[in-house]
């Protein structure tokens, strides 16, 4: 390729990036059709998953049952941060993955383009080792490791997060109660999936990551798990998979109908890498464990909250 060639096709990778960093919506569908394109990259589908997740807490926040129990304020701060957090991961990972597609198609060499997108120098030692090696395990972990790492600055240890959120009582008590959980569904009505807590710890969140991803591609899971994925587009609403559940959740909406787009601005980041490096046991797998469905307790804390809820009458409005 000549140079003003690569100078169109990097033009284009931001292009790209920029279109589907739009909202939750795009970013998860982004992701997934990246996977089904190139499953070799498996990130991309833990990513498409746990975005999925994503799109759920954020419509969670417009239920009746939240809009009692908390503040408007306070759910414009949940709200902010689960998005920051989304968008943040896709500016930095999508070009990486738009990147190495060019690549596979040798249309470049993705290696000399990686510090154009600002990634970390500790990816570009992956993704050369994973081109020469084609070892995908230590790839995907390395971008759990890499995208925690991301939100790191901007979001989790920002002062406004860190006043507003963090150090707060509902982000507290979540917390404590475990009231969080990512979930993988199928189309048989099972949900499968781990609690996320302790978000403000790195090392908790990089664990979680490997251990979701363990769940993710389980060989007596995964392809119930990517039909599901197949089957039912995103839109950001639990009706999504409990539509095949025995769960429910009363007026559950879609994103798009609770939120308007949100406009990011960029911030400068700093490489993480040059500032901390990587513990050895973040690369190490987790301790293998029996995979269950595990949407009841999540959902009896659910019925829960919603009576307790019911003791307060007034809602406070709906955030936008």
């Amino acid at each position: 390729m000549t140079n003003i060639d690569t100078a169109r096709l990097l033009a284009s990778i931001e292009e790209k990036t920029t279109a589907a960093n739009l909202d939750n919506i795009r970013r998860t569908m982004a992701y997934q059709a990246f996977y089904e394109a190139n499953p070799e990259i498996r990130w991309s589908f833990l990513a498409s998953m746990v975005s999925r997740n994503a799109g759920w807490n954020m419509t969670d926040l417009q239920l009746d049952m939240f809009q009692r129990l908390l503040p408007a304020r306070v759910r414009k701060q949940l709200f902010s941060l689960y998005e920051r957090a989304n968008w943040l991961i896709f500016s930095d990972a999508y070009p990486q993955l738009l990147l190495y597609e060019a690549h596979k198609k040798e249309q470049i060499n993705m290696i000399d383009h990686l510090r154009h997108f600002r990634v970390s120098a500790f990816m570009e030692q992956v993704w050369r080792h994973f081109i020469k090696e084609g070892d995908g395990q230590k790839l995907l972990y390395s971008l759990i490791i890499n995208e925690q790492h991301v939100i790191g600055s901007p979001v989790i240890v920002q002062s406004f997060y860190k006043e507003h959120v963090f150090s707060r009582w509902p982000y507290r008590l979540q917390d404590l109660l475990r009231l969080n959980a990512v979930f993988f569904p199928t189309l048989k009505g099972e949900l499968y999936g781990l609690n996320a807590h302790h978000f403000t710890s790195v090392d908790k969140r990089i664990q979680l990551g490997k251990k979701l991803s363990a769940l993710l591609f389980d060989p007596k899971l995964h392809d119930m798990f990517l039909q599901f994925a197949k089957t039912v587009p995103h839109s950001g609403s639990r009706e999504d998979y409990e539509q095949y559940c025995q769960y429910r959740t009363n007026n559950s909406k879609t994103l798009r109908k609770c939120y308007k787009i949100i406009r990011h601005e960029d911030t400068i980041r700093p490489d993480w890498y040059h500032y901390g490096g990587v513990k050895q046991n973040w690369l190490s797998e987790p301790n293998k464990t029996t995979h269950r469905p595990a949407g009841a307790l999540f959902y009896w804390k659910r019925s829960l909250m919603n009576r307790t809820s019911k003791l307060f009458k007034r809602k406070s409005k709906a955030v936008d």
